[in-house]
């Protein structure tokens, strides 16, 4: 992976601009010294600006029109990174093509699999442009996974309860997937039965990982992004918890992710990878 020095301005393109974190996204493009808007992609409020659309007050110097090709804004506006979230379905498409006209993509986005990590990541390498796949831009919530896979390598038994909306399309989430594989890699397995068990409600034991890790996946209108680990021993149990009450807390965390890549060549996985 080779460094280099960023522009005076970085040209930030957001897919999925009128989505919860999209509007986030867009209002970092616009509030960071450094970075510019210069595309706003969506199948919602197309022709509208973001002023239109985000009931924004921008002067007319800063505006931009939201648009549903994103060929188009690629080809018209050249930027520099692409910020993805939108769902499963699209993200490889619109990465695809982000990659193709030299565009660095930043993408929030979960539903990845090991053939299409591969896939991004010879893309990349291809065009030596640099991209981020990000589990949870909430530096705290990295901190959280960080301490998790320290701790793995003490606690035998373990168990990840995992919060979100009841809008998510995925189960288990990104965080906790990225959470179990990182804990994995700390112990060789975890959960040594005592007994055996049977649910008589399946399911009830939550999903199981091959190292041995239960994910309980919770889905609840109200809730943002949370997530607990349990780990625990004879007479002692720890706890590490990060809770995101809202999305303006991940903004920090696609900043450093933006920057990365446009310093960066090859793909990163993760904000510990760069923290």
């Amino acid at each position: 992976m080779t460094q280099a020095t960023l522009p005076p301005s970085i040209g930030i393109l957001v897919t999925g601009a009128t989505g919860k974190m999209g509007r986030e996204v867009v209002r970092l493009a616009l509030e960071t010294d450094g970075f510019e808007l210069v595309g706003a992609v969506d199948h919602h409020h197309v022709g509208e600006s973001v002023n239109q659309a985000l009931g924004l007050a921008l002067d007319a110097g800063r505006d931009v029109i939201i648009s549903d090709s994103l060929e188009s804004v690629l080809k018209q506006s050249k930027p520099d990174v692409g910020v993805d979230f939108t769902n499963p379905e699209a993200v490889m498409p619109n990465v695809r093509e982000m990659i193709e006209y030299g565009c660095r993509p930043v993408i929030g986005t979960s539903g990845f699999n090991d053939d299409t990590l591969d896939e991004l990541a010879q893309l990349l390498n291809e065009k030596q442009l640099g991209g981020m796949l990000v589990p949870n831009f909430a530096v705290g919530a990295v901190l959280m996974m960080m301490f998790a896979e320290k701790a793995a390598q003490y606690f035998e038994h373990a168990e990840i309860i995992e919060y979100h909306h009841n809008q998510k399309l995925d189960a288990p989430s990104g965080t906790a997937t990225h959470t179990l594989n990182k804990m994995a890699a700390a112990r060789q397995g975890f959960n040594p039965s005592r007994v055996t068990e049977t649910e008589t409600l399946t399911g009830s034991r939550g999903g199981k990982h091959e190292s041995g890790l239960n994910v309980h996946s919770v889905r609840l209108p109200g809730l943002i992004a949370h997530q607990e680990v349990l780990l625990s021993d004879a007479g002692q149990m720890l706890t590490v918890r990060h809770d995101s009450w809202n999305r303006a807390g991940f903004m920090p965390g696609v900043a450093l992710a933006v920057r990365h890549a446009m310093k960066s060549t090859g793909l990163t996985v993760g904000l510990d990878a760069i923290l």
